[in-house]
Protein backbone atom coordinates (compact mmCIF):
# COMPACT_ATOMS: atom_id res chain seq x y z
CA UNK A 1 0.00 0.00 0.00
CA UNK A 2 1.01 3.60 -0.50
CA UNK A 3 0.42 7.15 0.70
CA UNK A 4 -2.32 7.65 -1.90
CA UNK A 5 -4.32 4.94 -0.07
CA UNK A 6 -4.13 6.92 3.17
CA UNK A 7 -5.15 10.14 1.44
CA UNK A 8 -8.08 8.38 -0.22
CA UNK A 9 -9.39 7.30 3.21
CA UNK A 10 -8.45 10.51 5.00
CA UNK A 11 -9.61 12.96 2.36
CA UNK A 12 -7.76 15.88 0.87
CA UNK A 13 -8.57 18.64 3.35
CA UNK A 14 -5.35 20.42 4.31
CA UNK A 15 -5.28 23.00 7.09
CA UNK A 16 -2.71 25.71 6.46
CA UNK A 17 -1.54 29.01 7.90
CA UNK A 18 0.48 31.98 6.75
CA UNK A 19 4.09 32.70 7.72
CA UNK A 20 2.84 35.98 9.26
CA UNK A 21 0.24 34.35 11.54
CA UNK A 22 1.15 34.64 15.20
CA UNK A 23 1.89 31.59 17.33
CA UNK A 24 -1.08 32.20 19.64
CA UNK A 25 -3.57 31.99 16.77
CA UNK A 26 -1.85 28.93 15.33
CA UNK A 27 -1.84 27.21 18.73
CA UNK A 28 -5.58 27.89 18.92
CA UNK A 29 -6.05 26.38 15.47
CA UNK A 30 -4.05 23.27 16.43
CA UNK A 31 -6.23 22.92 19.53
CA UNK A 32 -9.54 23.54 17.73
CA UNK A 33 -8.77 21.13 14.88
CA UNK A 34 -7.17 18.54 17.19
CA UNK A 35 -4.03 18.38 15.07
CA UNK A 36 -0.35 18.32 16.00
CA UNK A 37 1.09 20.37 13.14
CA UNK A 38 0.12 22.79 10.43
CA UNK A 39 1.60 23.58 7.06
CA UNK A 40 2.81 27.14 6.54
CA UNK A 41 2.22 28.17 2.94
CA UNK A 42 2.67 31.27 0.79
CA UNK A 43 -0.13 32.99 -1.13
CA UNK A 44 0.24 30.53 -4.02
CA UNK A 45 -0.05 27.52 -1.69
CA UNK A 46 3.64 26.57 -1.87
CA UNK A 47 4.92 24.98 1.33
CA UNK A 48 7.26 27.24 3.29
CA UNK A 49 7.46 25.20 6.47
CA UNK A 50 5.79 23.04 9.07
CA UNK A 51 4.87 24.33 12.51
CA UNK A 52 4.28 21.61 15.09
CA UNK A 53 3.44 21.48 18.77
CA UNK A 54 7.08 20.52 19.28
CA UNK A 55 8.21 23.74 17.54
CA UNK A 56 5.98 25.81 19.83
CA UNK A 57 7.26 24.07 22.97
CA UNK A 58 10.81 24.61 21.76
CA UNK A 59 10.03 28.30 21.23
CA UNK A 60 8.64 28.55 24.75
CA UNK A 61 11.75 26.91 26.17
CA UNK A 62 14.09 29.23 24.27
CA UNK A 63 12.21 32.53 24.33
CA UNK A 64 9.61 32.24 27.09
CA UNK A 65 6.03 33.38 26.73
CA UNK A 66 7.07 36.14 24.29
CA UNK A 67 7.24 33.45 21.60
CA UNK A 68 3.44 33.37 21.55
CA UNK A 69 3.44 36.76 19.82
CA UNK A 70 6.10 35.72 17.31
CA UNK A 71 5.21 34.79 13.75
CA UNK A 72 5.00 31.27 12.36
CA UNK A 73 8.08 31.91 10.23
CA UNK A 74 10.09 32.50 13.42
CA UNK A 75 9.45 29.01 14.85
CA UNK A 76 8.51 26.80 11.91
CA UNK A 77 10.70 24.04 10.56
CA UNK A 78 11.88 25.39 7.22
CA UNK A 79 13.75 22.37 5.89
CA UNK A 80 10.57 20.47 5.04
CA UNK A 81 10.82 16.76 4.30
CA UNK A 82 8.08 15.54 1.98
CA UNK A 83 6.76 12.35 0.46
CA UNK A 84 4.88 11.42 -2.70
CA UNK A 85 1.51 9.67 -3.11
CA UNK A 86 3.34 6.73 -4.68
CA UNK A 87 5.62 6.20 -1.64
CA UNK A 88 4.88 2.99 0.23
CA UNK A 89 3.74 2.94 3.83
CA UNK A 90 6.98 1.17 4.77
CA UNK A 91 9.07 3.89 3.05
CA UNK A 92 7.19 6.65 4.87
CA UNK A 93 7.44 4.88 8.24
CA UNK A 94 11.18 4.47 7.74
CA UNK A 95 11.56 8.13 6.73
CA UNK A 96 9.61 9.35 9.77
CA UNK A 97 11.64 7.12 12.08
CA UNK A 98 15.01 8.07 10.60
CA UNK A 99 14.28 11.81 10.50
CA UNK A 100 12.39 11.77 13.82
CA UNK A 101 9.36 13.55 12.38
CA UNK A 102 5.65 12.92 12.78
CA UNK A 103 4.16 14.85 9.85
CA UNK A 104 4.81 14.81 6.10
CA UNK A 105 3.44 17.02 3.36
CA UNK A 106 2.52 14.97 0.29
CA UNK A 107 3.74 16.52 -2.95
CA UNK A 108 2.81 15.50 -6.51
CA UNK A 109 4.04 17.35 -9.60
CA UNK A 110 5.41 20.16 -7.37
CA UNK A 111 1.98 20.70 -5.82
CA UNK A 112 0.68 19.99 -2.33
CA UNK A 113 -1.90 17.17 -2.37
CA UNK A 114 -2.04 16.14 1.27
CA UNK A 115 -0.54 16.12 4.75
CA UNK A 116 -0.15 12.88 6.69
CA UNK A 117 0.85 12.13 10.25
CA UNK A 118 2.20 9.11 12.04
CA UNK A 119 -1.30 8.74 13.49
CA UNK A 120 -2.74 8.40 9.98
CA UNK A 121 -0.21 5.67 9.22
CA UNK A 122 -0.92 3.78 12.44
CA UNK A 123 -4.68 3.98 11.80
CA UNK A 124 -4.21 2.73 8.24
CA UNK A 125 -2.02 -0.17 9.39
CA UNK A 126 -4.48 -1.15 12.14
CA UNK A 127 -7.36 -1.10 9.65
CA UNK A 128 -5.26 -3.20 7.27
CA UNK A 129 -4.53 -5.78 9.98
CA UNK A 130 -8.24 -5.94 10.86
CA UNK A 131 -9.17 -6.48 7.19
CA UNK A 132 -6.59 -9.26 6.88
CA UNK A 133 -7.84 -10.94 10.07
CA UNK A 134 -11.44 -10.76 8.84
CA UNK A 135 -10.43 -12.27 5.51
CA UNK A 136 -8.58 -15.07 7.30
CA UNK A 137 -11.61 -15.79 9.53
CA UNK A 138 -13.86 -15.89 6.46
CA UNK A 139 -11.45 -18.22 4.70
CA UNK A 140 -11.29 -20.58 7.69
CA UNK A 141 -15.06 -20.50 8.20
CA UNK A 142 -15.82 -21.35 4.57
CA UNK A 143 -13.12 -24.01 4.34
Amino acid sequence: MNVASILKEKGGKIITASANDDITSIAGLLYDKKIGAILIVDSSGAVLGVLSERDIVSGLARHGVICMSQKAEDLMTKNVITCAPSDTIDQVMSLMTTKRIRHLPVIKDSGLVGFISIGDIVKYRMDEVEREAAAMRDYIATG
